[in-house]
């Protein structure tokens, strides 16, 4: 089982390095206190050796009033030319140091700082996307880091489909086969 652990950390790894790596681009699932689920696609931008996953939004999204409501998160990954698939269940924690904050946002390339800089939040009606308001200083930037405790690991192919659920406990990883 240790080979699919270290398989779908290296998958993992890879995609935070390469914008055409498809597990770059995932699904996140929050539910806030309306408890109604709700998905989205985010940017894998790091994951630590303890497979910490990072992504980036605007501090005023839904996603985060969500996270506040509700830390625990659902994250899937889809590799559509290997079949693999990643489902990821954690604990979300918004980033809040100062330094870390600053440190990310001089790496974000000065186009992408755009989508930090709305001077309404996201979500929130407009009459013409093309006039769209940004901030002259400052910025909504936030970071969000997801700690695993769950992931489950589905490999489609012949003649027999593999799954795996791996569950983190006392800081080590478990893994036990489950039918597809």
């Amino acid at each position: 089982m240790e080979v699919y652990f270290q398989k779908l950390k290296e998958e993992l790894q890879t995609a935070a390095e390469q914008k055409e790596h498809p597990f770059h681009f995932f699904t996140l699932g929050t539910v806030g206190l309306e408890h109604l689920p709700r998905l989205r696609t985010v940017v894998l931008r790091e994951i630590s050796d303890e497979l910490k996953l990072t992504f980036y939004t605007d501090k005023r999204s839904k996603k985060i009033l969500h996270i506040k409501e509700n830390p625990k998160v659902s994250l899937l990954f889809y590799h559509p030319k290997k079949l693999l698939q990643l489902k990821i269940e954690g604990l979300a924690t918004i980033i809040k140091d100062p330094s870390t904050l600053a440190d990310r946002w001089t790496n974000i390339r000065p186009a992408s700082k755009k989508d930090y800089t709305t001077a309404t939040a996201p979500g929130s009606d407009i009459d013409n996307p093309d006039a769209l308001e940004y901030l002259r200083e400052g910025d909504y930037f936030c970071m969000v880091d997801v700690t695993p405790f769950k992931i489950e690991y589905l490999q489609l192919k012949r003649p027999n489909h593999l799954r795996i659920r791996f569950s983190k406990k006392n800081e080590k990883w478990k893994g036990n086969y489950l039918v597809p």
